[in-house]
């Protein structure tokens, strides 16, 4: 196939029969991306398990142990921070093998922790490798899918941290059977192992088209995305909006260009998003710190990382049984985010988190009663409270799973303007990271400040004004090409809003 600049540039080239359908090389490039999500994943499920065994061997008090367990979200903060400028720097690709770097060195030293300090110093150097994973793989995913399957693609990441969590839980079940001083060391060395898979995988992945434009290697972009589209026609014209996006001129099509003002490293760029943000990019981040900030202050670090000390209040005695009622909220957790994965492109990204909210709160409304009623019925066994406290951390997990879990990162990775993205997205992976340690070094204390249920109620309050922003402030973004998203964005009349959101759907009609 040719690719000369002639044919990257504005005018449209003759029209060839489709090539067959390209979107099984977007897949894999997404599936690779996504695995450092595993790694995320396994680290939170594992230490709600393993944290039983490390308060005992080590003789860790309650406070020391919610310090443990939260800390690596704090922590991530510095990867997070670091994530935009460092993808703008040295691309996308390997700013994933470095974040998949620190990940096996952060497991290494828990597994071989010998002391609180030792695995303190472990939880700080994989929390960087988190708030770069967390940042960079729905960022380079949503870069590299076409719009049509964009929503689907970019939802792997919380797939896989799903499918991470599982293996926690199982790794939990299978390691407690070891000595107690030996099982959780296994539990968190074996973390290490998925990172190096990932390094290895990392070399098959191209490097994203929106980051090799902003480095003006318009040959090399056009390479990607031509793997990823179905027609030649496709490329050109996904090629021609992100060259329009990111400001070159439609004259400017050689295999490499120099760009006029060309800033890759992310300079001017906090100035565009907090200083001096435009009225549709005040919008974007607004929404994207609200979605973040919502979907971890509801709870749901709570009841991943607290799930045996959350059944144990609920009249699960044993630590056999909780670690098996645990791997059934992974299991649980793991199948609807498939089902949410696989509707995203279909039902739409707002109607998801509408329903997923409501679910949420009916849930956590349930969980809080049914669990303030047994901590008021001390000594009695009040089956039908119990079975309510079981089911209804099941379904809380179920509708965090088909909306909120999977379109948080699909939104706001999608919404920013291409040369704000990646710190942009950054921006909201440190609030999601800073209030995901928050609920987990403060749980046990908020559950004995105000009861075990009263936490949860507190929480169903979060998720109850977190749906009235979802309401009114987030429009819907399904099947719009990323170079077109700021024109949805801008108006928070909800009358007006819809007119944007009319007008979104008529380009993605278009696309």
């Amino acid at each position: 196939m040719s690719s000369s600049g002639e044919e990257r540039g504005v005018v449209v080239a003759e029209p060839e029969p489709p090539r067959g359908n390209r979107s099984q090389y977007a897949f894999a490039c997404a599936i690779l991306a996504s695995m450092t999500s595993i790694i995320l994943g396994y680290d939170i499920g594992v230490m709600s398990g393993a944290a039983i065994f490390i308060k005992d061997d080590l003789k860790l008090s309650d406070v020391q142990l919610e310090i443990l367990m939260g800390i690596l979200n704090i922590y991530s903060l510095i990867g997070s921070g670091a994530a935009g400028r460092t993808s703008d720097w040295i691309g996308r690709r390997y700013t994933i093998v470095l974040a998949g770097a620190f990940f096996f060195c952060g497991a290494l030293l828990m597994g071989f922790a010998t002391n609180y300090p030792f695995i303190m110093v472990g939880r700080f150097v994989a929390g960087i490798g988190v708030g770069y994973a967390m940042m960079i793989a729905p960022v380079y995913t949503a870069e590299v899918a076409p719009a049509s399957s964009r929503g689907f693609l970019s939802s792997f990441p919380e797939i896989f941290i799903n499918i991470g969590i599982l293996l926690g839980y199982v790794s939990n079940y299978f390691f407690s059977k070891l000595p107690e001083h030996l099982g959780w060391r296994f539990m968190l060395g074996v973390g290490a192992i998925p990172s190096v898979i990932l390094a290895i995988g990392v070399l098959a992945m191209p490097e994203s088209p929106r980051w090799l434009v902003l480095q003006g290697r318009i040959g090399d972009a056009f390479k990607v995305l031509d793997k990823t589209s179905n027609t030649k026609e496709e490329a050109i014209s996904r090629l021609n909006d992100i060259k329009r996006a990111a400001g070159i001129p439609d004259d400017m099509t050689d295999d490499v260009i120099v760009l006029p003002n060309k800033k890759t490293a992310g300079k001017g760029v906090w100035k565009d998003l907090l200083v001096r943000p435009t009225p549709s990019v005040r919008h974007i981040l607004i929404a994207c710190l609200g979605i973040h900030f919502a979907q971890q202050a509801s709870g749901i670090d709570a009841v991943v990382l607290y799930s045996p000390t959350i059944f144990s209040k609920a009249g699960l005695r044993s630590k056999n049984d909780q670690l098996l009622a645990t791997v059934a909220v992974g299991v649980v957790k793991t199948l609807f985010i498939v089902v949410g994965t696989c509707v995203v492109d279909r039902f739409g990204r707002r109607a998801l988190l509408l329903t997923s909210m409501g679910g949420m709160f009916i849930s956590l409304t349930a969980l809080g009663t049914s669990l303030t009623v047994i901590d008021r019925n001390p000594g009695q066994t009040l089956k039908w409270a119990i079975g309510l406290s079981v089911t209804t951390v099941m379904t809380f997990v179920a509708t965090f799973s088909i909306g909120a879990g999977p379109v948080t990162w699909v939104y706001c990775s999608e919404i920013f303007p291409v040369r704000l993205r990646a710190q942009g997205a950054s921006l909201g992976v440190m609030l999601n990271r800073l209030m995901s340690g928050i609920i987990g070094m403060t749980f046990l204390s908020l559950s004995k400040g105000l009861t075990i249920g009263g936490a949860f109620l507190l929480f169903a309050g979060v998720a109850a004004a977190a749906w009235v922003f979802f309401f009114t402030f987030l429009p819907e973004t399904r099947g719009v090409a990323l170079e077109n998203m700021e024109s949805l964005f801008g108006s928070y009349n909800a009358n007006k809003k819809n007119n944007v959101m009319s007008k979104g759907k008529e380009v993605a009609d278009e696309q």
